[in-house]
């Protein structure tokens, strides 16, 4: 597989400080290609979470440097990356909430995390940042970790009304700011000519899913730049709809 990124990050029309960190590590193996995003959305009512963020994409960019080679060895990968992935969350945690408390402040982070190795994607999610695939339509292969969607999961609120919310944006868990931490882990195939987004919440709440999915499901292999101008122009289209919150995605075409 061969692959094609783009990214675009704005700090929106509100906030002083981006707190959102995001990743893009690409590397050749015996194994073929590897590539690795990750999108960190530091907590933007709690204090320093653009420190939160930074931290846990530091850590990965170590991970996949040092360690991502080791594992893929292993005989049952899919078991070996679980464990790794799960004691870095876990390492990242105390970390963060350490340093929290020796600052006296609340800080932590969402994690969205796309592997692509060989003909198969690997996914850690904690959080509502979400992870899509875009191929004849537009899929998201995350699950919010969030209030409204335990409760659509419960069948006591309707996607609309969940919209609609005041606690949307309530997570049930992030790194650095919950006592436990426990990801959610996806993984499949990949296709040829698919494309992955990666984003951070404050890129998907103005817009809509068919809105993303026109604007960047070009036909045929994509030129960087329209891959770019792609996302650059949903980011505005954020901003022109009052978007709040920092805003930053990740496009990946296979």
């Amino acid at each position: 597989m061969a692959y094609m990124t783009a990214w675009c990050t704005d700090v929106g029309i509100r906030k002083k400080t981006n707190q959102d960190s995001a990743l893009l590590m690409q590397a050749d193996s015996s194994y073929g290609p590897l590539l690795m995003a990750a999108i960190c959305d530091g907590m933007g009512g709690l204090s320093k979470g653009e420190v939160a963020s930074a931290c846990v994409t530091e850590r990965l960019k170590e991970w996949f440097t040092r360690e991502l080679i080791i594992l893929l060895g292993q005989e049952e990968f899919p078991v070996a990356l679980y464990h790794s992935w799960n004691r870095l969350i876990e390492e990242q945690n105390k970390r963060i909430a350490s340093y929290g408390q020796q600052q006296r402040v609340n800080m932590g982070t969402t994690v969205a995390v796309l592997l692509l190795v060989g003909d198969n994607y690997y996914i850690m999610n904690i959080g509502d940042s979400r992870i899509y695939l875009l191929s004849d339509q537009i899929c998201q292969l995350t699950h919010d970790q969030t209030f409204v969607q335990k409760e659509m999961d419960a069948g006591r609120m309707t996607e609309e009304e969940a919209r609609q919310d005041s606690r949307r944006n309530v997570l049930l868990q992030c790194v650095g700011a919950s006592n436990v931490v426990v990801p959610d882990f996806f993984m499949g195939g990949i296709n040829p000519d698919t494309r992955y987004l990666l984003c951070c919440d404050g890129f998907r709440h103005e817009i809509s899913p068919e809105e993303i999915y026109e604007k960047l499901s070009i036909m045929g292999a994509p030129t960087q730049q329209q891959m770019q101008q792609g996302l650059c122009e949903l980011v505005d289209m954020n901003k022109d709809r009052q978007e709040v919150d920092n805003i930053t995605a990740l496009l990946i075409h296979v």
